[in-house]
């Protein structure tokens, strides 16, 4: 879903805010006691870390 290899994502601030954003409203949603909102923004911004810090670009 998300490919870091994109020319959009090479600017390391770019990865951080598509990971952070999500998961700090997520974590808002949480305490605003809607935890289906809070899953899905969560789980969307901790897939994002995983896949734009963890795993990275390529380097292809």
């Amino acid at each position: 879903m998300l490919d870091p290899d994109d020319p959009f994502f090479a600017a390391p601030w770019r990865r951080w805010a598509t990971f952070l954003l999500p998961t700090l409203w997520g974590l808002a949603e949480f305490w605003f006691q809607e935890p289906f909102w809070g899953v899905l923004f969560l789980g969307s911004g901790l897939y994002a870390g995983y896949v734009l810090l963890i795993k990275g670009p390529s380097g292809k």
